[in-house]
């Protein structure tokens, strides 16, 4: 197996695949407030979803113009992927207690590192791995704030943190790929 991936395959498939897929996501709520009353989406609701969505998979386009290797591409895809639940989970229900503790904006300062530090090491891979490590620190921090608030440190934070490490861990992987192959 190559460490490439195939540009065709990306554009045709991949591409296709995630932004009818996001498309189809945005649609889900409107289908089911057909269907039950449960599920009560205003325009802004859609509004804010739309825009998540966009912003993630423009940065995931962006992630793989960066790099043609998979371990990059991996690293930057979980941790958008993350960033997105992270987001997501936040506004709708909240990690410490509801939606609108102020306690969750902690939440928000792991976002904050990781898009500044991201900046700052201008995407790449081997400065991506410090960065990634930072957040899921912020995150560890989170979960003490949520602890000393009296809220357990729910499963949901460590998983969020382990994701930041994974994806460190594969920035780590594509920045030795690109060292040896220099």
């Amino acid at each position: 197996m190559t460490d490439t991936l195939k540009p065709d395959l990306w554009r045709k498939t991949w591409r296709l695949v995630l932004w009818g897929g996001a498309g189809a996501l945005l649609l889900l709520p409107l289908v089911a407030m057909q269907f039950t009353t449960e599920v009560a989406w205003t325009g802004s609701d859609f509004a804010v979803f739309g825009a998540m969505l966009l912003c993630a998979l423009g940065a995931f386009e962006l992630a793989v113009r960066l790099s043609g290797h998979w371990a990059y591409r991996a690293a930057a895809g979980l941790a958008i992927l993350t960033g997105f639940a992270l987001v997501w989970v936040s506004l709708a229900v909240g990690i410490i207690g509801a939606e609108d503790n102020p306690a969750n904006l902690i939440f928000a300062a792991v976002l904050g590192v990781g898009l500044i530090g991201t900046l700052i090491v201008r995407f790449q891979a081997r400065r991506m791995v410090w960065v990634l490590m930072s957040m899921a620190l912020v995150q560890g921090v989170g979960a003490v704030i949520a602890l000393s608030d009296g809220y357990p440190a729910t499963i949901l934070t460590a998983m969020f943190g382990v994701s930041w490490l994974v994806s460190a861990g594969l920035f780590h992987k594509a920045a030795n790929a690109t060292e040896k192959a220099s």
